[in-house]
Parts: structure tokens; sequence; C-alpha cells
């Protein structure tokens, strides 16, 4: 075959990945990062009663997991107090927004979005030829009524959040975001991303309405449980959305093992609050090395600290590569103004002391390498 056929619409896409993850820089460079706090992974790992759950599960690899995740499922519906019906367990929450945009989006769809919102999400939306129409972020937090009066112009299907956000760890409250639900125009559902809600404080989630045809939640098991690695999310729904992943998800896409050590984590919320404890603390460090340098740490919900360099996304990029090469792998904001800012994951103290050591001298390398502004 000379040429491959391509769909137009994949021969049109640019064959990119939304992030370059630390094992491609590490062979890149040839060495190990020392401190891995670039991707919002939990440093503190899954309690040890998740990982006997896996290891136990892992001697019976040769069989596929339950397709309808359904301990997993049951156990979610009675910790949440809802109908497991609403519930949908994948490949963490960026598989399921890619099973619900190829349920609701096709070629020329409308969906809204914040610009330098997870990127993850957009790719989706591309890939099923969606059109992707974006409103900038207002002091550092996604807009929700811009992006609802944008949802209402561009007559959108979805319109999507995260709170709180990533990457800039800001949040609004639960009446803020219950106004947004109810403000939506008809006919538009509102993708609701609660990745680091564990991390966040009391009133930070609305209240759990399930069959509310206007909204889908989706959560997951990467980062307060300590479970990145694993790949388990969960949407929760409306029956019938959620029942309609069955016509396009990967039935057997969901590992035994995750499903097991899942299930354990759920089970095991002593060991969450112990994490959550930690992640406080971590964050507390970070918030000041920040300081103790000249940066300013950004209020934070979520397992990382977002801190603004001061200056413009040449340098924070700038510090970046710098950070990385003395061996701490750090991520930053894509999209100008959140751009001047460099993005730090909470960790264990040992990664805390390495990046607390690293910082100064890749400041100042990184101010020696910066055009001067004019």
């Amino acid at each position: 075959m000379d040429k491959l056929r391509f769909t137009p619409l994949v021969a049109a896409l640019p064959a990119s990945v939304p992030f370059v993850g630390p094992e491609t820089q590490q062979r890149v460079s040839g060495k190990p990062f020392e401190a891995r706090l670039g991707a919002n992974e939990n440093g503190f790992g899954p309690g040890p009663k998740t990982i006997a759950a896996m290891q136990q599960a892992a001697t019976e690899t040769w069989m596929y997991g339950d397709p309808e995740s359904h301990d997993l499922r049951t156990a979610l519906a009675a910790h949440h107090g809802i109908a497991a019906e609403n519930i949908m367990v994948g490949e963490g929450i960026d598989g399921l927004l890619g099973y619900l945009v190829r349920l609701l989006v096709g070629p020329g769809d409308k969906v809204v979005t914040s610009a330098g919102a997870y990127p993850t999400f957009n790719y989706h939306v591309a890939g099923f030829g969606g059109e992707l129409v974006t409103v900038p972020y207002v002091n550092d937090h996604e807009d929700p009524d811009a992006l609802v009066a944008k949802a209402k112009e561009a007559e959108a299907k979805l319109v999507y959040i995260a709170n709180p956000d990533n990457p800039m760890g800001s949040w609004h409250d639960a009446d803020t975001l219950q106004r947004m639900i109810n403000n939506l125009p008809e006919g538009c559902l509102l993708v609701l991303d609660e990745a680091y809600l564990d991390f966040a404080p009391d009133n930070t989630a609305p209240a759990l309405h399930p069959d509310d045809t206007r909204l889908i939640r989706m959560r997951t098991f990467s980062k307060a449980y300590g479970m990145a690695g694993a790949r388990v999310g969960y949407a929760i729904g409306a029956r019938d959305l959620i029942s309609a992943f069955n016509k396009v998800r990967n039935h057997f896409g969901m590992c035994r093992v995750s499903q097991a050590g899942a299930l354990a984590a759920l089970g095991d919320q002593a060991w969450l609050q112990e994490c959550l404890a930690k992640v406080e603390a971590s964050r507390n460090q970070l918030n000041a090395i920040a300081r103790d340098n000249g940066l300013v740490p950004l209020p934070s919900a979520t397992n990382f600290v977002t801190m603004d360099c001061g200056r413009d996304g040449d340098f924070a990029r700038k510090l970046v590569q710098e950070l990385g090469k003395l061996g701490i792998f750090v991520r930053m904001p894509f999209v100008a103004p959140q751009d001047r800012c460099i993005r730090v994951s909470c960790g264990p103290a040992r990664e805390m002391e390495l990046f607390a050591a690293a910082l100064p001298a890749a400041l100042k390398a990184a101010a020696a390498n910066a055009p001067q502004s004019v």
C-alpha cells in the first residue's frame, strides 16, 4: 500500500501529544530525574492495603477484568449514596472524556472550555471533529459566567470546567457551580472534572444529584488515592447517559489488578486521610520555598502549587528547563498569561528538599539567559 488511507479528519490533525512525559525527557537527557514533581502524581502512593490487594490480584492476571467493574461500581455507589446505574468506571478520567466526546460530539459541533484548561479534553474534541470555543481565565480562575455565556452564544453541546482547576490550583465554591448548572442553555451538558476534589475545602462540590441530565461529573483514583499508574476513573451522571457509554467503551479496558486496587483504596479511608494530611504539609512547604525565592505561590485546593514567577512565559519555560537540568521535573501552564507560572506537585520530604536546593540556581540561570525587558 503506497499511502495510508486515513480519514480526512485524522489526516488534518497534527501528530502531537498534550504532555511530554518525564520518561521521554529522561531518555533524551540520559539521566533520571531526582524529583518527579511535574505530573501531579501523588508521591505518597497508595496505602499498604491497596498494594496488598493489587499483589494478590496480580496472580489472577491470566483473567480479563470484570467488564462491568461490578464490585467497584457497587462500592462507589454505597460510598456516595447513589445507584450503581449512575456510575461508569473507565480508564482514568482521560478515557472517560474520550468516550463522552465520542457519544455527543460530531464534526462541527461546538464545545466550550477555558483557554489553557486541561488539554486532553481538547484533543478528544478535535479527534472527533468538534469545534473548540474558548474563554480566558479571570484572575487565574476559570470563569463560570463567561463559559455559560459562550455556550449560549455558540449553541454548544458541551461545556468543560475543572473544579478545582488544573493547572492553576484555583477553585470555586459549590454555590457558584450550582448557579452555573442552573444557567446552562437547554441541551448543553456540563462536564465537571473533579479530579482534585479530595484536596479541596468543604463546600467546593455542588450537591450530588446524579440524575440531573445537565451534568456529568468525573472523578479519579489517580490523585488523592495515589493510583495514577493504575488508570481508574469514574463518571457520575444520569442513568441514560451512563448506560450509553456501553455503546462505545472498551469493555475489557479495565485491568483486573486496577479494579482490585481501587476497591481496596476506597475501603481504606483512614489511609486517604493520612495522605491528605501529608499533601497539606507538602503544600505548605512548597508555599514557603516559593516565597523564600521571590516567587508568589497561588492559593491551591489541589496536590500541587502554582508559582507566579513574576515575568513572562519565556522566563517560566527557561526555569522549567533549568530545573530539569538539575534533576527536578516540573511543568507549567501552556497559555498566557498563566504561563508566567511554574507548577510543582506535592511530594515526600526528600523531593521537597531537592526542589528547594535546586530552585535558587535554576532561577539564577534562567535570569541570566532570559531576554531583558525594554
